[in-house]
Parts: C-alpha cells; structure tokens; sequence
C-alpha cells in the first residue's frame, strides 16, 4: 500500500519560513490533484492550497501571498513554501493526492509557529 510520507515540520518564530514536502513511498499514476490540508486542535480540517491538473492552483484566503504550493512531476511530490508565518498558521498539516482510483493522505505535520 502505497503512502505519502511528509517532512519539513517544526517550530518557527513568527516572520519565519518553512517548507514542507510530500513524496509518495512507491509508483502513484493517474494524478488528478495534490493538495495540503491543516487542522489545529479543536477546529476541522480545512483546505490549504490545492493544484488541480489542467486548472491551476488555488489557496485559502487566510494563506494566499504568504504560501505557494508547488510539484515535481517526475517524483510525485508535492511541496508547500510557507513564508511569513503567523501564530494562527499552527497546526497539524496534512499532504493529499487523488488519482483516477484512490486518494492517499499523509500521516501529518507539525508546524508551530511561536516565539
């Protein structure tokens, strides 16, 4: 069984960056899209960024011009960049890719954003 394995988690001072990557364990095909999402404790999972093949990327409103989200087709991973980082950006960030015929999440992040 395939999974997505995260890393690039941590602690970060608030201004600061981080970048986060997500790579498959073995061969994913037919990729529709790849997505991060983030939960913080008692809040439900929301949508982060997502690149949708043939439609671009899209980000939540809370992220758009800190974060980018980005691919490398030929290793399936999916990166996030996440620059000027907020105290409200805590939480526990999970990667997601949705092929033809399945849709695989990884196991989750942290990222701490405090002084």
């Amino acid at each position: 069984q395939v999974q997505l394995v995260e890393s690039g988690g941590g602690l970060v001072q608030p201004g600061g960056s981080l970048r986060l990557s997500c790579a498959p364990s073995g061969s994913i095909f037919s990729i529709l899209s790849m997505a991060w999402y983030r939960q913080s404790p008692g809040k439900q999972r929301e949508l982060v960024a997502t690149i949708i093949n043939g439609r671009g990327t899209n980000y939540a409103d809370s992220v758009k011009g800190r974060f980018t989200i980005s691919r490398d087709n030929a290793k399936n991973t999916v990166y996030l960049q996440m620059n000027s980082l907020k105290p409200e950006d805590t939480a526990v960030y999970y990667c997601n890719t949705v092929t033809s015929n399945n849709n695989y999440w990884g196991q989750g992040t942290q990222v701490t954003v405090s002084s």
